[in-house]
């Protein structure tokens, strides 16, 4: 980081993503980016591996298949204000590089393709933007291709996503003669001109759009003195509104998550970007003006409110890991304090001290070495262990701050090494993309000794074994995909059990009895226990082992061997001996008991059903409705624009597998879908006993066996 960029006071700093759906154009917008901020000398498009690629997909998979795979950080200068920068990737199955990007960031730009407006993902990420509560403004992309219309996509982002959105440009032209936008807060006009659009031209509105422009920006105004009361006054009083004015009306409104401004431009055609940088310095927070909230762990874990101030105790959060050329490298967002080279820091998670050999600014996969970084910065480390998502200090405190969100794995694969010889290699290989990645996970099957890795969708596991062969010079054998089901109960039911036992010496005695019953279909957590024993017929100290039994319970149903979700245990009675009663006695009266309860609960098999949303030409929407029922999917909503039909359905996971190859086939390659996970439904009695029927035969194999 430069030395002008470390003295900027810490309102003249930006931490932003940019986040959107697959295709809307956000790495070609993070390109143009560093171009106008002269962090970048020449202007390179997301292509295949034979062109150069955009600078933030540096990842060689990422140039061939022309989609981010990981988030990619980087860091420019903007009319002498600092801004940080992360790209995010679009696809579904990439999720979790954007939940942690979010989960540091201040402040948001949504991409929007103007033809096809808010999109399955956008949606995903607009919650995601609200989970963390992130302000945000909305960028319009590709204004210059064919069909493009802002108002619709205004119109999506206020129906399907419940945005006050308003627009604070407006277009002069669409498609080919998309020629630049008029700012309604200034009434300028602005044209890009020269090879890349760095010259920027402002003239006066031209007349044939005054009068729409003038009508926009009062809406502009209208919405903006919801905001401000001194703004309120002088509009309902009819006076004019000076621009700076307006300005802190729009800012606060969008930092309140009230207002979403509304931009709009051509990334690939170099038009509008320099105005939508305009608006992240005028519109989206600097650090000091969101409120990050850690726990205090000396304090029962009190709500703190931390302050962007250097010379506070330091508080930092690593939130996300890379194996770099030169160890680990860990990304790390400060939010108090400051730290310096060679400084000791402290993990809230475990309590190990560690010390900072090297701190550097990232820009993509270029590292540039600081001796110091402060509140409000983000930065990578070397040298420093940790996982995703812990917390350090400088020991001055205690703190940790809340962890992101994982979403939990929806498939499956088994998966080898190919020879003998790349044992060690795979391992290495597992080791760290589990360390990377909280939604990749890695188990052995005990039943089958196989390796299993389960993640977010085809593609997620597709890129990681690909990564294992280059990587690590390490070719794997794939399994068929597993689906991750699940199993439930129906209804509610009693258990009584006691656990009996004797052998020499003291026996093992526990009696433990209630009721199971289902959790609603809206519970956050999918286990509850729930203890109303009285008069101490099992004593306290025994309760958490029953509790424990039923956890071992839970792990794997009768149906199919999968977990059970959504049941709360009841424990009303018991009995208890003074001599053989002990943890292990009631732990196994826990198991045994809710094996009884369990087997006269109804319990059924639930699959994961996915939420698929499908483009094509118009001429194909017959076959492909036909193949989404075929797949047992339901059709939730159809509908067609600009020649293509949008089908958004529900289907369910174990149906899907090979779908992109039957979609391309039946749109001659003109199709695209997009799928993520929805939730979990009952699945139909013939796909249970089919399922059921496997388990049966897998164990009495492994019996015989």
């Amino acid at each position: 980081m430069s030395t002008e960029a470390q003295k900027l006071p810490i309102e003249k700093v930006r931490n932003i993503g940019i986040s959107a759906h697959i295709d809307s154009g956000k790495t070609t917008l993070s390109e143009r980016i560093l171009f106008y901020t002269s962090k970048i000398h020449a202007i390179h498009e997301v292509k295949g591996k034979d062109q150069v690629g955009a600078t933030m997909d540096f990842m060689e998979l990422e140039r061939e298949k022309g989609i981010t795979i990981q988030s990619a950080a980087t860091y420019c200068m903007w009319k002498d204000y600092n801004i940080n920068l992360i790209d995010t990737p679009g696809h579904v199955d990439f999720t979790i590089e954007v939940e942690r990007a979010l989960r540091v960031l201040d402040g948001a730009v949504l991409v929007l393709c103007s033809v096809a407006g808010v999109q399955s993902q956008s949606i995903t990420v607009d919650r995601q933007m609200r989970r963390y509560k992130v302000p945000r403004l909305c960028f319009i992309n590709k204004m210059d291709r064919a069909g493009a219309n802002p108002f619709r996509g205004i119109q999506q982002l206020r129906e399907k996503l419940r945005h006050n959105a308003h627009f604070v440009t407006y277009p002069i032209g669409a498609e080919d003669q998309f020629k630049g936008v008029v700012d309604l807060v200034t009434m300028k006009a602005f044209y890009f001109d020269g090879e890349n659009g760095e010259n920027i031209r402002e003239e006066e509105v031209p007349a044939d759009l005054m009068s729409e422009v003038t009508k926009y920006r009062e809406e502009l105004i209208s919405a903006a003195a919801e905001y401000d009361e001194g703004l309120a006054e002088k509009y309902l009083d009819g006076k004019p509104v000076t621009v700076d004015e307006l300005r802190a009306g729009i800012r606060k409104g969008c930092l309140s998550l009230g207002l979403t401004p509304v931009f709009m431009g051509s990334a690939y055609k170099n038009k509008g970007v320099q105005i939508l940088l305009d608006g992240v310095l005028s519109y989206l927070p600097s650090p000091t003006e969101k409120e990050n909230i850690a726990l205090d762990q000396n304090n029962a874990e009190a709500p703190i409110s931390l302050k962007a101030e250097p010379e506070l105790p330091f508080v930092g959060l690593a939130f996300k890991l890379e194996d770099g050329r030169y160890g680990q490298l860990t990304y790390m967002r400060l939010y108090q304090g400051s730290i310096n080279k060679g400084d000791f820091i402290i993990n809230s998670t475990n309590g190990k001290r560690v010390k900072v050999p090297r701190i550097v600014r990232m820009h993509a996969n270029e590292m540039n070495d600081v001796d110091a970084a402060k509140a409000g910065d983000i930065v990578a480390l070397f040298g420093v262990e940790c996982s995703s998502g812990d917390t350090f200090t400088d020991g001055k405190v205690k703190y940790s701050m809340t962890s992101m969100f994982v979403p939990d794995a929806v498939i499956s694969l088994a998966i080898a090494p190919k020879d003998k010889s790349g044992e060690t290699n795979f391992s290495k290989a597992l080791n760290r993309f589990t360390k990377e990645d909280p939604t990749f996970r890695v188990h052995r099957d005990d039943e089958s000794n196989q390796t299993i890795i389960s993640g977010m969708g085809e593609l997620h596991l597709e890129i990681y074994c690909e990564r294992m062969k280059r990587e690590y010079n390490c070719e794997v054998v794939v399994g068929k995909p597993q689906v991750a089901y699940r199993e439930t109960i129906t209804t509610k039911a009693p258990f009584n059990y006691t656990h009996k036992k004797q052998t020499g010496g003291s026996g093992q005695f526990g009696r433990v009895a209630g009721y199971l019953e289902p959790l609603p279909a809206d519970a956050v957590l999918q286990y509850e226990f729930v203890d109303e024993i009285t008069g101490g017929v099992i004593p306290r100290n025994f309760i958490p082992a029953v509790d424990k039994g039923f956890r071992e319970a839970i792990k794997e149903g009768k149906l199919i061997g999968f977990p059970i979700v959504g049941v709360r245990c009841v424990i009303e009675d018991g009995a208890y001996h003074a001599v053989d009663s002990s943890e292990q006695a009631f732990k196994t009266a826990g198991l045994m008991g809710f094996r009884e309860g369990y087997e006269r609960a109804n319990p059924v098999v639930l699959e994961p059903i996915m939420k698929l949303e499908v483009t094509a030409p118009e001429e194909f929407q017959g076959s492909v409705m036909g193949q989404v029922n075929q797949r047992r999917g339901v059709i939730v909503n159809s509908g067609t624009q600009e020649g293509y039909c949008v089908i958004e359905s529900e289907v369910p996971l174990s149906e899907m597998f090979g779908y992109s190859t039957d979609l391309r086939s039946a749109t001659q390659g003109k199709g695209e879908f997009s799928m993520e996970f929805l939730k979990y439904m009952a699945a139909p009695r013939n796909v249970q006993d089919e399922l059921m029927k496997k388990y049966q035969e897998r164990r009495a194999k492994e019996a015989k066996g």
